[in-house]
């Protein structure tokens, strides 16, 4: 449908004025073929940026219920240069009059999306290009890969390759839709459930593009509750229909990068956590029947779920960034785990003497990764041995190793704290017949007393949020079972915390 007032025809990327003018014109003129593109095109798509204009405005008036045809148009591109140059309101006139029909329209929008695809790549391959042919101390061939990687990724998932401003319209836009999505999702939460209501009615669950940092001392439960949390976001995924068709999904598809132990050992660590196993019995082969059993049970679960572990050590960011990328294309992925911060390596592969910038840029990486991939990122970090010297022993922000950084890029610090894990080691000397009377009797009173203390600390495990920009700052009670290295949420009694009588 070339027309003489059509925009000039250039030849130096691969493009179709006159689909595109198809598309536009089958829009105008029934707006109802915005439902069979609208997932398809978007306003960058277009060759011709008048054409892109003109798409925006009327997606826009559309998305209203308000009408999209020439008239209503007029009044917002009367002051277009561009479209005064293709001949003004009349052009959007001729874009309606030349449409023969609106059967074909989602074909015309799939070449016009297929060839924008193709400029891109033809970019990409031109900037890589460029780069490699650039000798540059700052930008070394493993780095250039890792930015053609993401350049590609980008352009695969979003169907753009650029990024840069967008309207305030378009951000609205997102946040309403997360906060619809929100709305309909079991529980209403922002994000995604971590399975431990105490915890998710603090974070209002793990929200997208969030890095979250898992913070503590050695002994403390950090990866015990990033595999809990991992493994009840795994066990609930699944994906149905809404009741106005639309698609509503539960849990998500975990990746879990673990540094420190291998892939055998974190799953026996998951599957002792959840099989409620003595670690122990189980290395001995003293297993009921019943547990037997129970194990071969979660055993089976575990085969099925969406929990993909990677055990490379010493990865560095760049590489865990690729593999992320790679998993999220392949598979799907939807919350990525990492244990623990201080085993990733930044690009310098170790050869950075400022542990401090190489902390930073790993957790600017991490970050990183969470926009990118628009998942969360949980991080689990080490603390200082400042934690040891204090009275009060509860962590806070200024523990963190190399804290600046990390504090800085996280959008939530958790501490993980179980008071009853230092009183233990507080366990008074014990009393001996050889004692006299008056010190065996003092002793014996500490023990009493040490034990009632142990008793009331029994199980408790405290989180500490120490940051979190989008809600409060406050200690969620947990409860702990050391046999089997699970968080669980407390019952709550009349007197506040109270040990669960059963595992869920």
């Amino acid at each position: 449908m070339a027309d003489g007032a059509s925009a000039p025809e250039r030849t130096s990327a691969p493009h179709n004025i006159e689909a595109e003018q198809a598309v536009l014109g089958a829009l105008l003129i029934n707006n109802e073929a915005y439902d069979r593109i609208g997932g398809v095109l978007e306003p960058h798509h277009f060759y011709d940026p008048v054409h892109g204009r003109i798409y925006e405005i009327a997606a826009q008036r559309i998305a209203r219920n308000a009408l999209a045809s020439p008239v209503t148009l007029k009044p917002f591109l009367a002051e277009d240069a561009g479209l005064q140059e293709l001949g003004g309101a009349a052009y959007l006139v001729r874009l309606a009059e030349a449409v023969v029909s609106v059967v074909s329209v989602k074909d015309y929008a799939q070449v016009v999306r297929d060839l924008a695809l193709r400029r891109d790549l033809i970019r990409i391959g031109e900037e890589i290009q460029s780069r490699a042919g650039t000798f540059d101390t700052q930008m070394e061939p493993p780095e250039q890969i890792t930015e053609a990687e993401q350049s590609l990724y980008t352009l695969a998932e979003r169907g753009k390759y650029e990024g840069g401003f967008v309207t305030f319209a378009r951000a609205i836009e997102e946040a309403a839709r997360m906060a619809e999505a929100a709305h309909k999702r079991t529980g209403g939460l922002a994000g995604i459930s971590t399975g431990l209501d105490e915890l998710d009615d603090k974070l209002w669950g793990l929200r997208k593009s969030d890095l979250l940092i898992i913070a503590a001392r050695p002994s403390m439960g950090k990866t015990s509750l990033a595999t809990n949390i991992a493994f009840n976001i795994a066990r609930k995924h699944r994906r149905e229909q809404g009741p106005e068709g639309e698609e509503l999904t539960a849990g998500g598809k975990v990746g879990f990068f673990s540094l420190e132990m291998s892939s055998e050992q974190l799953a026996n660590r998951i599957l002792i956590s959840e099989a409620k196993l003595s670690a122990k019995a189980l290395a001995q082969g003293n297993l009921s029947q019943e547990e037997f059993l129970r194990y071969l049970e979660v055993a089976r679960l575990l085969e099925t779920i969406p929990l993909y572990i990677d055990d490379t050590p010493a990865l560095a960011i760049s590489t865990l960034a690729a593999r992320a990328r790679r998993l999220k294309r392949t598979h799907g992925l939807d919350v990525l785990i990492v244990d623990y911060l201080q085993l990733v390596r930044g690009t310098g592969g170790g050869r950075n003497d400022n542990r401090v910038q190489e902390v930073s840029e790993i957790t600017q990486g991490l970050k990183a990764i969470a926009k990118e991939l628009d998942i969360p990122v949980i991080a689990l970090s080490q603390l200082s041995r400042q934690v040891e010297a204090r009275e009060d022993k509860r962590p806070q922000l200024s523990d963190l190793r190399e804290s600046g950084s990390i504090e800085q890029d996280a959008d939530v610090v958790m501490f993980v704290f179980r008071e009853e894990y230092y009183k233990e080691r507080e366990k008074p000397t014990e009393p001996s017949e050889d004692m006299p009377p008056e010190m065996r009797s003092a002793a014996q009173e500490k023990l009493d007393k040490w034990m009632d203390e142990m008793n009331a600390l029994k199980g408790r495990a405290e989180i500490i949020i120490g940051k979190q920009r989008h809600g409060p700052i406050c200690t969620v009670d947990l409860h702990f079972e050391g046999r089997f290295t699970k968080f669980t949420d407390p019952v709550r009694s009349g007197a506040g915390y109270a040990e669960p009588g059963a595992f869920s």
